[in-house]
């Protein structure tokens, strides 16, 4: 018998990722890629966080808020088969029948009222339903079999930078909180943040060549393909505080 069943937020993310578009869709693929899981208030942190502070990684079980896509398909398209079809249920899409995340991130420190972490895959504004320890004697498993992903290519994109942009990326790095703000540029950008249907037309003419742009912080960072492994970062555009 079916049943409904009401959780209620403990937290929410802040995120070097303010949007969807350019974020991993993996946790960990983005060392540099920094989050705090704020915990409410309600959740005594300065209590409920003891100990979390003597775990390397924890599990972040978190809602999809932006997904706005509200009907169940048995069968979806993970970026990495490049319009190939997948069971939902062989996948990490959020579009599911319960639009739920589970992340295991590296705790990088643990404070009055949350948890910093890196190589995150959440955006800004993600209500966090909970998290956990992560138990390497427990969870982790050498022998387990990561099954149609194994068998995916890995492209590894090349990026160079005008110099307009790395000029303006200096210019932002002094004011940046972020100690590794061109790292996490190149690294997120690496791993091509295009919908499917913009990928194949790096050659020519056509208009899916168009500058992407994927937002870090509060600065734009816009990036063309030159060729298909090849990735140019043109020009970044700072949001006025």
């Amino acid at each position: 018998m079916e049943k409904s069943y009401e959780v209620t937020p403990i937290g929410i993310v802040e995120s070097c990722y303010p949007d969807k578009f350019g974020t991993p869709r993996q946790p960990g693929l983005v060392l540099e890629a920094l989050a705090k899981i704020k915990i409410f208030p309600t959740y005594q942190p300065e209590s409920s966080l003891q100990g979390l502070e003597k775990f390397s990684h924890l599990w972040v079980i978190f809602y999809f808020h932006q997904n706005k896509d509200v009907r169940f398909h048995a069968k979806v398209h993970p970026p990495r088969l490049d319009g190939g079809t997948m069971g939902v249920f062989a996948t990490r899409s959020p579009h599911r029948p319960n639009p739920l995340g589970l992340s295991l991130m590296e705790i990088v420190k643990v404070e009055p009222d949350g948890v910093v972490v890196r190589g995150t895959d959440i955006i800004s504004g993600t209500p966090v339903l909970d998290i956990k320890p992560y138990l390497p004697e427990v969870e982790a498993v050498p022998t387990a079999h990561s099954g149609w992903t194994q068998n995916v290519e890995k492209k590894i994109l090349l990026i160079s930078w005008e110099t307009e942009a790395l000029t303006q990326l200096e210019s932002w790095s002094k004011k940046s909180a972020c100690q590794e703000l061109k790292n996490l540029i190149e690294n997120t950008i690496r791993l091509d943040p295009r919908p499917t249907v913009y990928k194949g037309f790096e050659e020519g003419s056509s208009p899916y060549r168009n500058s992407h742009a994927v937002r870090f912080y509060e600065g734009d960072v816009h990036f063309t393909f030159v060729s298909a492994q090849q990735v140019k970062i043109t020009k970044i555009i700072i949001s006025a505080p």
